[in-house]
């Protein structure tokens, strides 16, 4: 999981290019080997070059499929408020959760359909989106890139 940088991306630093490769996976094994050579790792950044959206087209959509897929979230959170107000309740907790998720589903549907219709026709596909990189550069601080680069081959720096 990625977590926050103390150092905003777009900060200047003095940093060079240990290695270029074409793929993430790729980028994740260098760093990777470099924390398990005992390099600090805070000096390294992974950065994507030649950046562009890519949208993806998973299917049609219809009517009947925004309904359904309304209704199955509608039903999730149904289920969820469901289970909430049935811990509230003294006796029949099941009815109050299986109203839940019935109250939810109808609703859902419902907002799925008119969801779907506002888009009149212009948008009548799913996708997911994503970016993608031409290549990927690991920088590292200019101060420990000759460590960086000895540590990689397996060498030990001679400083």
């Amino acid at each position: 999981m990625t977590q926050p940088s103390r150092i905003p991306p777009t900060s200047s630093g003095n940093y060079r290019v240990l290695r270029t490769v074409p793929t993430y996976a790729e980028a994740q094994q260098i760093v990777d080997s470099l924390s398990d050579a005992g390099f600090p790792v805070e000096h390294v950044r992974v950065v994507g070059t030649g950046l562009r959206s890519v949208e993806q087209v998973t299917g049609r959509m219809t009517n009947g499929k925004a309904a359904l897929y309304g209704m199955a979230s509608g039903a999730w959170l149904g289920l969820f408020v469901g289970l909430l107000l049935g811990l509230f309740t003294v006796g029949g907790w099941l009815s109050v959760v299986l109203w839940g998720v019935a109250l939810g589903a109808v609703w859902g549907l419902v907002f799925g359909l008119v969801g779907h219709a506002a888009t009149g026709g212009r948008r009548d596909f799913r996708s997911v989106q994503g970016l993608e990189a031409d290549a990927y550069d690991i920088l590292v601080d200019a101060e420990h890139i000759d460590e960086a680069a000895a540590r990689l081959t397996g060498d030990r720096p001679t400083a």
